[in-house]
């Protein structure tokens, strides 16, 4: 029998990854999809009068072997993909896409859920109970369960469009960041860059059969070179190549993809009976109104803008002082981090030494153990998709299994471009048996070359514990019910358990833990964490303006007043405008490579990373103020956050933690700009 759908006879059935094939994935499809389809029918056959258990509950647990391998097979086409996996994911999704709506649009089945929620009043549901049910409930409204039979065909088609139209997009920008290489032979253009870069630009090079030293749009790679690259004509044909992404003339570009997705999903939405995709996102979100992310974006704007504007000045005037009288994008990063350096004498190359990933890891560990009560041990015996992926169990302090945690940190051709945190199987209870989750994080740091280890930056640093964060919300779930556990939560309070973790990078009680020099073993110094905290606000504003800048172009896509636009690069310019403080490049494109918003869940929703990230800081000052490991804060953000996942409306939850709603300008606090 295909191993994908048999019982996983591996340690708390992880997936069997050491026999998966990719001709297993196709067969599994076909038969988990007949069996889903089937219990579907079973629920919505029954003769029973409709109840909550054999109803809602009987749909939460329908779909176990598709889920899992949907789980399994998704997350591998992210982090360790091929041509042949692509197009397989091409050809699976319209048919996941087309049984999704199946499901919603089923009205034997609506049926069923309505007259359960009609008599929710009479029910006596706990609070996790009435939010499944809730939920449940929704689900069917908002995916057309009361439109007409012509809308529900409509609706049909447009989800499978949407579902391969995504795809597609993720896999232009996937071709076009692994497509180009700098590839360099005259050691002089690489003046100024660290060893470190240089020996991983040789590694690659070397991996490709060449001479010399290839960097490429990989963010370990790219990143580095635009921050220390002397060569200025290198650096803008680097920012070229990384801004052109998917928007050339090729069999790789984007623009058409954009508009066909942007006026797929405002059809949808107003088939649904909403103004836009906005309007249909937020409802389900903290913010609840386009209105409120509008005036929330730009509350922060015009606090964060004139700081932003200064930031800017002061980048080109020290430019200016090398003689570029015509300062530009990819001239940014590089003075910016000159900048920096005189100014805190402070630079990534001086932390470096104190950051191998190893001690990061242990001290993210040790820092989540003080907070949590939990620890790791590293599993040889539970199987990985990749000889990078190390494997952990996660125990309490006596011993107890909590969850399985997999890490995957560098960079590679199948895997795509950032960071990220996913599951392989959420927390539940069914039949009185508690599943416990299987939570990954997925990064791309720099590699370990032949004679050093791999060494972070502190932008690396803030990144692992960030994803992290995210992971500490999978692995410490508690609930009944899969859908609403862990991370299953509105998606603008997704961030606060990732976002707020990063502040104890900041911290020099929790630096000390792991912070040590990788070649002497000594703690890193207290002035170096001094200036690490007094560069905490440098160029606050800019990077502000640019986040905001970012959430304008979501909501101009999907906020949309008028007609669908026809010219993706003008009403970009247009959406982003407010935000510039730099004028834009020719020939560069941000929609064309904005992942989050058309390959992944962040559509209408970019704004959440502020908004978080006021929930965050308001958040950590209550850490600040009792301490940073204080067991009774730590115990309550455990219980009302992280354990409680989306079983209460955020807000209920944020105010049993902190006693009152946050306040905004708890972020502007933090990053100096009131």
């Amino acid at each position: 029998m295909n191993v994908l759908l048999n019982t996983f006879n591996t340690p708390f059935q992880t997936p069997p990854f050491d026999k998966i094939k990719l001709e297993d994935f196709k067969p599994a499809f076909e038969e988990a999809l007949k069996l889903a389809k089937e219990e579907i029918e079973t629920i919505a056959s029954n003769t029973a009068e409709p109840t909550f258990e054999n109803t809602i509950v009987a749909m939460e647990f329908s779909g176990e072997k598709l889920s899992k391998v949907s789980e399994i097979f998704f997350n591998l086409n992210s982090a360790e993909t091929s041509d042949e996996m692509q197009a397989l994911a091409q050809e699976v999704s319209p048919q996941l896409s087309a049984f999704s709506n199946d499901v919603v649009l089923n009205p034997t089945l609506f049926a069923r859920i309505q007259a359960v929620w009609n008599q929710r009043e009479a029910l006596n549901l706990d609070t996790d109970q009435f939010t499944l049910l809730e939920k449940s409930y929704l689900r069917f409204v908002r995916n057309g369960a009361n439109c007409s039979e012509e809308q529900k065909a409509r609706l049909r088609e447009i989800d499978q469009e949407l579902s391969k139209l995504s795809l597609t997009y993720g896999e232009h920008v996937l071709k076009e960041t692994n497509a180009f290489e700098l590839h360099l032979t005259d050691e002089n253009d690489l003046a100024s860059i660290p060893d470190s870069i240089k020996e991983a630009a040789a590694q690659t090079a070397q991996e490709n059969e060449k001479e010399g030293w290839i960097f490429t749009l990989h963010y370990p790679s790219y990143v580095p070179f635009m921050t220390y690259a002397d060569n200025r004509e290198l650096r803008e044909k680097m920012f070229r190549a990384y801004g052109e992404r998917a928007f050339k003339d090729n069999e790789n570009n984007n623009e058409q993809i954009i508009l066909d997705i942007v006026r797929l999903r405002q059809e949808r939405a107003q088939l649904l009976g909403y103004k836009s995709h906005a309007d249909f996102v937020l409802e389900r979100r903290m913010a609840q109104s386009t209105d409120k992310v509008e005036e929330f974006l730009n509350y922060l704007l015009e606090k964060a803008k004139p700081f932003a504007e200064q930031d800017v000045k002061d980048v080109s005037a020290l430019a200016q002082k090398d003689g570029i009288t015509d300062f530009q994008r990819w001239d940014f990063a590089y003075y910016s981090e000159k900048l920096r350096k005189e100014k805190f004498n402070l630079d990534d190359e001086l932390l470096r030494p104190y950051f191998k990933l190893e001690n990061v890891v242990a001290g993210v560990f040790e820092t989540a153990s003080k907070l949590y009560q939990i620890q790791f041990k590293e599993r040889k015996d539970i199987p990985v998709y990749h000889p990078d992926v190390t494997a952990y169990e996660v125990q309490d302090l006596e011993g107890n299994h909590v969850a399985v945690f997999f890490a995957d940190f560098f960079p590679r051709a199948g895997k795509r471009a950032g960071a990220w945190m996913t599951g392989y199987q959420n927390q539940f209870i069914q039949n009185g048996e508690e599943h416990r989750p299987h939570i990954s994080i997925v990064c791309n740091f720099t590699k370990p070359t032949s004679t050093k280890p791999s060494l972070l930056t502190f932008n690396e640093v803030t990144t692992l514990f960030h994803e992290f964060g995210h992971a500490l919300h999978g692995m410490l779930a508690q609930g009944r019910y899969g859908s609403i556990t862990g991370t299953n939560v509105y998606w603008d309070f997704v961030e606060l358990p990732s976002q707020v973790f990063e502040n104890w990078c900041y911290e020099k009680e929790c630096l000390d833990l792991f912070a040590k020099h990788y070649e002497t073993g000594e703690l890193i110094p207290a002035e170096y964490i001094d200036r690490i905290q007094a560069s905490a606000q440098f160029q606050e504003g800019y990077m502000t303006v640019r986040q905001i800048s970012f959430g304008l172009l979501d909501m101009g896509w999907h906020d949309l007043k008028g007609e669908i636009p026809t010219d993706v690069d003008a009403y970009e310019k247009q959406s982003m405008a407010a935000a510039e403080v730099m004028a834009p490049v020719k020939g560069t494109n941000m929609s064309c490579q904005f992942s989050h918003i058309f390959h992944g869940g962040y559509s209408a929703g970019y704004y959440s990373y502020k908004w978080a990230e006021v929930l965050d800081a308001d958040a950590f000052e209550l850490f600040k103020e009792k301490g940073i490991f204080n067991a009774d804060v730590a115990k309550a953000f455990k219980t009302s956050i992280l354990a409680a996942g989306g079983s209460e409306h955020p807000m209920d939850l944020y105010k049993k933690f902190r006693g009152q709603e946050p306040d905004p300008d708890a972020l502007l606090r933090r990053g100096g700009l009131l």
